[in-house]
């Protein structure tokens, strides 16, 4: 591919300012922030370059004042209760977000003291549809949704499951947001509705087990359906630098069943948890034609990626955990149905590797990167330093 052809497709996926045209990261958390009513109704999927998006920031702006000259303006922790983070959760859901916003939303709702169970975000999971049609996971892109109706589309399809009580920034509650008659239809080629869904189920599932006994997150949505119940041959990277330098090594001893690993990537890592899960397929392979193959790490990944990708394992490889454990040749077993993320190795063996264990990064001596080091939190709890949260 030479440059002319690169411009131009550059010139065709990103062509003006603003988020990712897709449901990746930033329009995620912008329809969760319009879920948890930190900003205006109507907000989250207005393009950059759209009238509308100037007229809403000349809103916001208004908003803002007012808000700042009351006495009794409402404050964050007085719109973000747990009722409406439950109901930014559920949203992310049925529109297949990005597993990003799962760290950010932890991390925002332990701010306020609010703690977000892995165990309930499968449950409403398993019972909150996916109603929204939008690439990666669907057809459409951000226009598409703000022109379906946006979450007020959203909302009415999942109606019966979010909790009412919740209110916005001008202090209306989601019920009555419901209640009120649109000016428009939706429409439903982009925003199903939960009796024709694009999938029956939540885009993401926590997963645990001997691998990640704290939590590991799949993107379900965006997986190989052939690939959700598999089992397979580890074959293990120890660091984005030997990722890098073994990738595409044709003699790299793997096959399309393998299962690949990377290790330290995780929140503690020099790196310090990048969206490294989205582990490229050897070339060797991809010319072979394989699309997908299952992979799991302590990383992120980008919330516009596809793929059989087990994302966050907690605890990181850092510190230790059953990842950092995985040697070549080790049998590991994926079951989103089980919600489960095994390591096929016994106990006496694992405790073996453990005795053996020493960290890669050793602490950092001093300042900023020591005080990171030694608080930051895990991924199941959103990446925050631990004396930020509410106890």
């Amino acid at each position: 591919m030479d440059e002319p052809e690169i411009n131009q497709i550059e010139g065709r996926l990103a062509t003006t300012a603003g988020t990712c045209a897709v449901m990746g990261t930033a329009s995620s958390m912008a329809v969760i922030a319009e879920t948890l009513g930190m900003i205006l109704p109507g907000s989250a999927g207005i393009p950059a370059v759209h009238a509308d998006r100037l007229r809403n920031s000349e809103e916001t702006g208004v908003v803002a004042a007012k808000m700042a000259l009351s006495e009794n303006a409402l404050t964050p922790d007085k719109i973000m209760t747990r009722e409406a983070v439950e109901n930014a959760l559920r949203v992310l859901l049925a529109v297949s977000g990005s597993t990003n916003a799962i760290i950010h939303l932890t991390a925002i709702a332990g701010r306020l003291g609010i703690d977000i169970s892995l165990d309930r975000m499968n449950q409403l999971s398993d019972e909150t549809p996916v109603v929204v049609d939008l690439k990666p996971v669907g057809q459409g892109y951000m226009e598409d949704f703000h022109s379906a109706g946006g979450l007020d589309g959203v909302l009415d399809a999942i109606k019966d499951k979010v909790h009412r009580s919740p209110i916005n920034i001008e202090g209306v509650s989601l019920g009555d947001r419901l209640d009120t008659p649109k000016a428009d239809p939706f429409d439903h080629n982009v925003i199903r509705t939960a009796d024709n869904p694009v999938d029956p189920q939540g885009g993401l599932i926590a997963l645990s087990g001997s691998l990640a006994p704290e939590g590991a997150i799949l993107k379900r949505a965006a997986a190989t359906p052939e690939l959700l119940e598999h089992e397979g041959r580890a074959v293990v990277f120890t660091s984005l630098e030997d990722l890098a330098n073994r990738i595409d090594d044709p003699d790299l001893d793997i096959n399309a069943d393998d299962v690949m690993i990377l290790q330290n990537a995780g929140p503690r890592s020099p790196s310090g948890m990048p969206e490294a899960g989205y582990l490229p397929i050897p070339k060797k392979l991809a010319r072979a034609g394989v699309k997908d193959m299952v992979r799991i790490s302590d990383a992120r990944m980008s919330g516009t990626a596809f793929g059989t990708i087990v994302l966050h394992v907690t605890p990181e490889a850092d510190l230790g955990g059953p990842l950092a454990l995985v040697q070549n040749g080790d049998r590991i077993r994926l079951s989103a149905k089980a919600k489960s993320i095994s390591l096929l190795v016994s106990e006496e063996e694992l405790e073996r590797r453990r005795a053996a264990f020493t960290s890669p990064n050793p602490e950092p001596a001093r300042g900023y990167k020591q005080l990171y080091h030694n608080t930051v939190l895990p991924a199941t709890k959103g990446c925050d330093f631990d004396f930020l949260q509410k106890v």
